[in-house]
């Protein structure tokens, strides 16, 4: 029996919400400001007070965030960064921009990095740590400061897929010295284009970001040192404003359906990681480890519900990773998981009825392969 549940569903998201944006966009537009101004000022108070840092600098992506970020930081040339192989590519790219040096560590059986490797990776060019919290579920920010700290190195967020997310209370992004978030249409907190953001504690990041993601510029016409162009429009930050009043009832729409996808599933056939009790996670992907991954995707696909795969191929085996000297074989447990992941639908959109096709469908599969 074919269903109908998308991977996700914006246009179900737009008629949720016209009715309330059209009047932001109508006040934004008519006001003539467009770039900075009071509207991305309001936003940046709004996102310190939730991750409770002293500072948020809006930018253009969650990429920039990275990139300004490390640069902040006094990373640069040569300079070191350990990372997982399994994130999107904007973590391993945000620090070979700024001509550093991605060092990259394998993970563990939820996928995110494996803290007992991070020590033997240390090298006297080692400047930083940048976690991912990758599926909105956060990595053990307790060993990775301990080792941090005694190494006196520094630790920037990747907090891409994790607004919201907390590890022992704390906010993801507000533990390290930098967190870096975006606002893709796919997050949780989802701008209707490009956007993202940086938090931290630290006054004089904040202010070298600030100055970096607009040229430079001290002033109008004075350049202290050559900057970017990431600046988020007045526009997306009032509708994040807007979202961000609902973040919570999507994250618990989203932890419900994760709930039930766990009673749901069969964990014969699908490995999915254990709730960690000091880790409060918000579900930006719901990922089943399965064998014969591809051939259930092509399954539910015939049968009209929408994955993905987060991601098929790690960084150190993409082309673009050549010069860095890893090969096959270097991340066992990213290489076996990129074959194995499947991310299902988690939206806050879909009905119990949806996940409970989805699970169903799922295990149906495995069932008749027996």
């Amino acid at each position: 029996m074919k269903v109908n549940v998308p991977y996700i569903n914006l246009p179900m998201q737009w008629k949720a919400e016209r009715e309330f944006l059209l009047p932001i966009i109508e006040e934004v537009m008519s006001s003539g400001d467009f770039i900075g101004g009071a509207r991305v000022e309001d936003f940046e108070l709004s996102v310190s007070a939730l991750c409770e840092t002293d500072f948020c600098v809006a930018l253009n992506s969650g990429t920039d965030a990275l990139v300004t970020g490390l640069v902040a930081m006094g990373i640069g040339r040569g300079d070191e960064v350990i990372t997982p192989p399994n994130s999107f590519v904007a973590s391993t790219a945000a620090i070979s921009h700024i001509g550093a040096v991605p060092v990259f560590v394998d993970v563990v059986s939820d996928q995110s990095i494996d803290a007992s490797k991070i020590e033997a990776a240390i090298t006297k060019k080692t400047k930083a740590i940048m976690p991912v919290h990758l599926t909105g579920r956060m990595a053990q920010m307790d060993t990775i400061m301990e080792i941090a700290d005694h190494f006196k190195i520094g630790v920037i967020e990747d907090s891409a897929q994790s607004i919201g997310s907390k590890f022992n209370t704390k906010s993801s992004g507000s533990i390290g010295q930098v967190g870096c978030f975006s606002t893709h249409p796919l997050k949780n907190l989802n701008a209707c284009g490009d956007g993202g953001f940086l938090i931290t504690n630290n006054r004089d990041i904040a202010d070298r970001v600030r100055s970096l993601r607009n040229h430079g510029l001290l002033d109008r016409n004075t350049v202290k040192e050559f900057g970017y162009v990431s600046r988020m429009d007045a526009l997306q930050a009032s509708i994040l404003t807007y979202r961000l009043n609902k973040l919570e009832s999507v994250t618990l729409k989203r932890q419900h359906n994760a709930s039930l996808y766990d009673e749901l599933l069969d964990r014969e056939y699908c490995f999915i990681p254990e709730p960690d009790s000091k880790i409060f996670n918000t579900y930006h992907t719901y990922v089943i480890q399965v064998s014969n991954r591809d051939g259930l995707k092509r399954y539910l696909t015939e049968r009209g519900i929408g994955t993905a795969i987060h991601y098929p191929i790690p960084i150190h085996l993409q082309p673009a990773a050549k010069n860095l000297g890893y090969k096959l074989g270097d991340f066992p447990v990213t290489e076996s998981q990129a074959g194995n992941i499947l991310t299902l639908p988690i939206h806050q959109f879909l009905k119990d009825s949806d996940i409970e096709a989805v699970a169903s469908t799922v295990n149906k599969f495995f069932r008749e392969a027996e």
